[in-house]
């Protein structure tokens, strides 16, 4: 008689959280493939479901909590056997994530990232809930191989992990450890390998990217670095995501301004800009300084495209402080700005800061910034009605309506162009005019 053959594990993987979190994803997705396991893009009646999480900030880790909840609620149905919760989440709460949650099989930190396989081999052997909490803070992740989860055509590209600032809003030292550098030979091998399976876009991340080298002795480590990566063959775009604006030198900037592939885009988060306010969050920044350093790559670059984030109702934040920050966006027109309403969160220092600003108020001065950005970027977008941009698509739909994308506007955060009569493939580059807007995207026409 003929035996049946072992069906094999199916594996539903969950990824939240931000882009660092997404190449943590994609490295696990590669080990849990190369391990035999089948990945299914139906978690509710996969075998196993793993969530990696996000516990940034209250609502990340409310996010994270759902996903783990709903997937054990599948779990006593019958419909799924195990549920593992790994990432940021574990690596902050340790085993009381237990507590929180019941029915969760295994936890797994960040420094047991790569034994992700192992782990969930274990986990459907054993009966009793697990932890694997290695400690990581020391550990700088060698992050090739990877399963990619964004289009085949651009990736992520992580180049430190950790962060040495101390801001007194912040949790990431406490959950990635203190801030280094991957060796620069290993960052090219990753970007290497991407680039030779078809990436033309690569976006540079870290906690703060302009810190990179400076653990290794090296000067002008990313001016240098960014360089190297210039000369990968077939790599079109270098895209610099999270930039400390107190350490970006005039060499960074010149080595930007003069590159044929690193576009002139530059996202750095400024938070605030009222003095006090900067020092109450321990920046290093002054608002003086701030608006220097915008004129300054306005001048090298006159068609960069800045994006920032900013807090309001950090503690003690005033009416007149707040204004002074509105007043300072009106001025400087980011192209993107993302917003965020002050969380205590647990652990940090502003958590117990006094004067605490109440949700109403916060809620606010969230939607007065939003709604002063979202005028700026409606101007902004009405202007490049009539010019002609070079669009990276990212995707076509079956009636040819294209998705893409112009060099300032990053994946998966910013606007997009949209493509009429699309007549080229994802990833390909193209010429487009600018014909008009749809909220904060642009509508283009492919150039034939």
């Amino acid at each position: 008689m003929m035996q049946r053959k072992k069906q094999k594990v199916t594996v539903g993987f969950i990824s939240l959280g931000c882009p660092k979190n997404s190449v943590d994803s994609e490295r696990m997705l590669a080990e849990i493939a190369q391990a035999g396991f089948v990945i299914t893009a139906e978690p509710d009646t996969a075998d196993v479901v793993v969530v990696n999480t996000c516990g940034f900030i209250a609502p990340a880790k409310a996010e994270s909590l759902e996903a783990i909840r709903h997937a054990i609620q599948h779990k006593l149905s019958g419909a799924v056997k195990k549920v593992i919760v790994a990432g940021c989440l574990p690596e902050r709460e340790g085993e009381q994530l237990f507590n929180q949650v019941d029915g969760i099989d295994a936890i797994v930190g960040l420094g047991q990232r790569d034994n992700i396989a192992g782990i969930i081999k274990k986990t459907l052997s054993h009966r009793h809930p697990a932890a694997y909490l290695k400690q990581s803070a020391q550990i700088i992740p060698d992050d090739r191989t990877r399963l990619l989860i964004t289009p085949g055509h651009w990736a992520y590209l992580r180049i430190s992990e950790g962060c040495n600032h101390r801001c007194s809003f912040c949790t990431i030292p406490a959950i990635r450890g203190r801030f280094r550098s991957k060796p620069p030979e290993l960052v090219l091998s990753e970007a290497g390998e991407l680039v030779s399976s078809g990436v033309v876009e690569l976006n540079i991340i870290a906690q703060d990217c302009t810190s990179y080298g400076r653990d290794l002795k090296t000067k002008n480590s990313l001016a240098g670095l960014i360089s190297d990566l210039e000369k990968i063959t077939g790599l079109s775009w270098i895209r610099l995501m999270y930039l400390y604006p107190t350490e970006i030198d005039n060499k960074l900037i010149e080595t930007i301004a003069q590159s044929e592939k690193i576009v002139h885009y530059l996202d750095i988060p400024i938070q605030h800009v009222n003095n006090t306010i900067l020092k109450a969050m321990r920046r290093p920044d002054s608002k003086d300084q701030l608006k220097r350093l915008i004129e300054k790559l306005r001048c090298a670059m006159p068609d960069i495209v800045l994006r920032t984030t900013v807090i309001v109702g950090f503690p003690g934040e005033t009416d007149h402080q707040f204004a002074e920050l509105l007043d300072f966006i009106k001025w400087a027109e980011f192209d993107a700005l993302g917003c965020f309403s002050f969380y205590p969160e647990s652990g940090t220092t502003a958590a117990q800061m006094p004067g605490q600003i109440s949700e109403k108020v916060k809620q606010q001065r969230l939607e007065e910034m939003m709604l002063t950005q979202q005028k700026i970027a409606f101007t902004k977008n009405k202007n490049r009605i009539g010019s002609q941009l070079t669009c990276l698509v990212d995707a076509v739909d079956s009636e040819n309506e294209g998705r893409g994308r112009f060099y300032g506007q990053a994946p998966d955060i910013d606007s997009v162009c949209i493509i009429k009569k699309c007549q080229a493939r994802f990833g390909d580059f193209i010429n487009a005019n600018v014909t008009g807007t749809k909220d904060y995207d642009l509508l283009v026409e492919q150039i034939s």
